[in-house]
């Protein structure tokens, strides 16, 4: 006879101790529901995170342009196959994510940050040029994150509000998230100033193969500990005000409101 077909009242320990910690039990079922609404908002933290910062596809359109250039430029020393090769290489991960209907927005800043490299280089004639735009940004960067951080308007949160649906709420309604996104902007803002430690010297000491390379290098293991760290601080802080959520629930009340208010008049009429 199957456990099915047995009477309820010759339940053996095992099925009262099962039945003690079934589902129904309240704080099972809270704890239950707390680890699951835990999940859904580091799921969400994570792919909002993708999505700022283009993942792995985001990486190597960043990457693959300077390694091409220093690439080349180790083999033959020539700055202009070498430019053009890093150019051409941009422009066909740009048209790639057009063709398939991506989004641009890390393709078009590697094409702009190329081309600039590559104008520069060719203006001075200085293969190291060629870095050097890039490395400008990125120190310009770190101060934007460092002071905005400084001023209560960190830049990451600027950056992060509009893809977590909150815009700027977090700046007045949420402390906790605030206080997240300050840190990490301060995480941020430390990094890249730290990069731009190790990369300026090399751009006055260094030749040009061995600062290409080392740039190559800290392309992406700096940018995965600022996301990392990102992603630390705001699976602790509490999860972002829907401010879309509230605008559309508002303009549903006011529709009911406006609604019931006619139904009123024509009752009345």
């Amino acid at each position: 006879m199957t456990s099915i077909d047995k009477p309820t009242d010759h339940r053996s320990a095992a099925s009262d101790a099962d039945a003690a910690h079934s589902p129904t039990d309240p704080d099972r079922s809270s704890g239950q529901r707390g680890g699951a609404a835990d999940a859904d908002a580091r799921a969400v933290t994570e792919a909002a995170l993708f999505e700022a910062f283009g993942g792995v596809r985001g990486m190597v359109e960043t990457v693959l342009p300077g390694l091409l250039f220093v690439t080349i430029y180790t083999i033959n020393a020539d700055l202009r196959v070498s430019a053009v090769a890093a150019l051409v290489v941009s422009l066909v991960l740009c048209v790639a994510r057009l063709v398939r209907r991506d989004t641009v927005k890390h393709a078009f800043s590697g094409v702009f940050g190329v081309a600039f490299g590559v104008v520069f280089a060719m203006m001075t004639g200085n293969a190291k040029d060629f870095y050097l735009p890039g490395m400008v940004y990125t120190l310009g960067l770190s101060l934007a994150y460092i002071l905005t951080a400084v001023a209560g308007v960190p830049l990451i949160g600027l950056i992060l509000g509009p893809i977590f649906k909150e815009n700027l709420s977090w700046r007045t309604r949420n402390p906790g998230r605030k206080k997240a996104y300050t840190r990490a902007s301060y995480a941020w803002g430390f990094i890249l100033l730290a990069k731009c430690a190790v990369l300026f010297p090399l751009y006055w000491w260094a030749d040009t193969t061995q600062l290409g390379w080392v740039l190559v290098a800290l392309k992406i293991p700096p940018f995965l500990l600022a996301v990392w760290l990102t992603w630390v601080f705001l699976a602790k802080a509490p999860a972002p005000i829907d401010v879309f959520a509230e605008m559309e629930a508002a303009e549903e009340a006011e529709k009911a409101e406006k609604a019931e208010k006619a139904a009123k008049e024509r009752g009345e009429s």
